[in-house]
């Protein structure tokens, strides 16, 4: 079994998106999917309301999905650790203590080789910018799922 965890700021925009979007492409009998945040601003909550729209317009329910914070656990317990952001991977590395987990980190654009590095946080935008962010994140995951099924 791959364990992968999506990261971002507050795990409530793109990371869920990123948990949702991977655990639909992947064959859950051997892909595990979890999100977390790197600031605990908003554990226990479901996913932002805009999150759950697009992910429902895309055919996916990510509404039973509850907020946590990232671990220095989950090196041990994840395989594959996919960042949104710059801010966000520099955070995680930070909490590093070995090359083997700095290994498992990388930010989750950089598989598309696209150019853009970084899935810019929705938050404070408009609905179009929680669309644009889902079709940034299932173009990664597209690749991730090509990757991992053929496993």
């Amino acid at each position: 079994m791959t364990k992968v965890l999506m990261v971002c700021l507050g795990n409530i925009c793109r990371s869920p998106l990123a948990e949702g979007i991977l655990t639909s492409k992947v064959n859950p009998a051997h892909v595990f999917v979890d999100s977390a945040g790197t600031a605990g601003y908003h554990v226990g909550h479901p996913p932002d309301p805009r999150s759950i729209a697009v992910a429902g317009k895309h055919g996916l329910d990510i509404s039973n999905q509850r907020c946590r914070k990232f671990n220095k656990s989950d090196f041990d317990e994840f395989d594959l650790i996919y960042v949104m952001d710059k801010a966000n991977y520099s955070d995680i590395l930070t909490m590093t203590s070995n090359q083997s987990q700095k290994d498992k980190v990388s930010l989750l654009l950089d598989v598309t080789n696209m150019g853009q590095s970084e899935v810019p946080d929705p938050y404070y935008g408009g609905d179009e910018g929680f669309e644009n962010v889902y079709q940034m994140i299932n173009d990664a995951c597209e690749v991730i799922a090509a990757s991992l099924n053929n496993d």
